[in-house]
């Protein structure tokens, strides 16, 4: 019996020198980490992964040259479907979700050919949303928003159930008729249809309007109205950080109707908006990969993210959002990926009723 019980104690302590040993061995010098984002360059998503990038490739052991791959389609699912048939689990092939990947997932959206539990996420990115309008149209702050009802408004938009589901639910709830534009590839693609005087009322995440639209902005080519917000830590819309001299959709609603909102359209549009913002964007390796590239992967954003200059370079890049490793994106994917069938089922009604869209 004692020698049975050295025998295992032999190999569960070798077991454990062979995981450091493995561990140890994690170095992806001289390779090249793809890095696949399901739109086109130059949107939020985009934007957000090019910047992570360099600093990635810095903190991974062998420092490899993390390249991005743009993979637009079926609105975010063509890449996302991709990655999970043929991402290899070797740590060089990293996936860059959006909400737009999200909520056709949440909807059971026939496209989706992935499953977020297979996938294990090493970042997370929570982010937040402006509203801008055409000078054309006569708006310059929410107190004028019922002039809008004068004009025909159009959103150029990547499908009703991407993440555009939220401007769509939102526009709707605040009694603006708004004609949606469908077949955009990304939110860049709807930006530069207003920038082209196609659409007159857009939206674009934190990342992409700091970088693309301020400068619109400040040349008079767009008004700000409103972000969406956040999330208070007992669940409230409150101003975005980012951008604290707008007001958040909550405020607006209630400049509209004189009341808080509430109600079974109101619930459905925070859910789906928490799940679509609290971890915007998030980033994966693929199912089956070891846990000790996991771990690699998760300390390598952890140096990127705790950095002294991480701070003043994202602000302007990200916005100021609170970036997630380990537990705590574990946390906001299980956010991002999860809503309660009752604001499921009235958000798939909306969709079938308003767009015709069949689950």
């Amino acid at each position: 019996m004692k020698i049975k019980k050295l025998l295992i104690t032999s190999a569960v302590a070798f077991s454990m020198l062979q995981s450091v040993a493995v561990a140890k061995e994690v170095n992806f010098k001289g390779k090249t980490i793809e890095w696949i984002i399901p739109f086109k360059a130059g949107g939020g998503s985009d934007k957000w992964s090019r910047f992570y990038a360099p600093l990635l490739s810095q903190e991974l052991p062998g420092k490899p040259n993390v390249v991005i791959k743009n993979m637009p389609g079926g609105g975010s699912t063509k890449g996302a479907n991709f990655f999970a048939k043929r991402a290899k689990n070797d740590g060089l092939t990293i996936f860059g979700t959006s909400g737009s990947t999200q909520f056709p997932y949440l909807l059971d959206d026939r496209r989706v050919r992935y499953e977020y539990n297979d996938w294990n996420i090493v970042l997370g990115t929570p982010t937040g949303g402006v509203v801008y309008v055409s000078p054309k149209l006569g708006v310059n702050n929410i107190a004028d928003i019922p002039k809008l009802k004068n004009h025909k408004l159009k959103y150029g938009s990547q499908g009703a159930t991407s993440l555009d589901l939220i401007p769509l639910l939102a526009f709707e709830l605040l009694d603006i008729n708004v004609k949606a534009v469908f077949g955009m590839k990304g939110r860049k693609s709807g930006r530069l249809a207003f920038l082209r005087g196609e659409t007159n009322i857009d939206y674009q995440t934190s990342s992409s309007y700091l970088k693309n639209v301020l400068p619109s902005v400040k040349k008079g080519k767009a008004i700000p109205l409103f972000s969406w917000g956040t999330l208070s830590k007992d669940g409230q819309l409150q101003r975005d950080p980012t951008f604290p001299n707008l007001p958040h959709f909550g405020e607006v609603y209630e400049k509209i109707h004189g009341k808080k909102p509430s109600g079974p359209a109101f619930n459905a549009w925070l859910t789906f908006f928490t799940a679509g913002f609290s971890a915007q964007k998030m980033v994966f390796l693929p199912k089956g990969t070891s846990t000790d590239i996991i771990n690699t992967y998760d300390k390598a954003f952890k140096r990127v993210i705790s950095a002294n200059d991480f701070l003043s370079k994202s602000k302007t890049r990200l916005g100021i959002y609170t970036q997630a490793t380990g537990k705590n994106a574990k946390k906001l994917k299980s956010m991002a990926t999860s809503v309660n069938e009752e604001d499921k089922k009235w958000v798939k009604n909306w969709l079938t009723k308003k767009y015709r869209v069949k689950f």
